[in-house]
């Protein structure tokens, strides 16, 4: 399988790319824990089914030392008990926030209530933020069909 395009060669797309990964890097240092980080990342992305990021964010959480029954686990995280409060709050949020055209009507103020229960403003803001890239990355890499299977960790970072 081949990608429709290679957004790294696409003059335009360089130059977006360029500010997309600096928000990357930037979610990367912000306050939000980085088990967090890897975990909505990868529920967004399973919602959303992009393979190149499912791929990316299981190996980045598995060499951050993440285990295999949790990151095995998130996709059905509510029937679970692997998952802290704080991880279940993040995870619901960030499902309500990707599910936005579903007619969900966004995220209700008892999810939000539920996260800020755990995060202080600086964490949530990294979570909103973080939620909408990887709402934008997975739309990128799925209009190109980008495949899967071949990220090493790190590769982006």
């Amino acid at each position: 399988m081949d990608a429709r395009v290679n957004y790294f060669a696409s003059p335009v797309a360089g130059k977006a790319l360029k500010h997309l990964m600096s928000a990357g890097r930037a979610l990367k240092e912000s306050p939000l824990p980085a088990a967090t980080q890897e975990l909505v990342a990868l529920r967004v992305s399973q919602i959303n089914g992009c393979a190149v990021c499912i791929d990316m964010h299981t190996k980045e959480a598995t060499v951050a030392g993440e285990s295999a029954v949790r990151l095995h686990l998130v996709a059905a995280w509510r029937e679970t008990t692997v998952f802290t409060e704080a991880e279940r709050a993040a995870l619901e949020l960030a499902e309500q926030a990707t599910r936005v055209a579903d007619g969900a009507g966004g995220v209700s103020d008892a999810v939000w209530a539920r996260a800020a229960a755990h995060y202080d403003e600086e964490q949530l803001v990294a979570l909103a933020v973080l939620v909408s890239f990887m709402n934008t990355a997975n739309r990128l890499n799925i209009i190109a069909r980008q495949p899967a299977g071949d990220y090493e960790p790190g590769q982006f970072h």
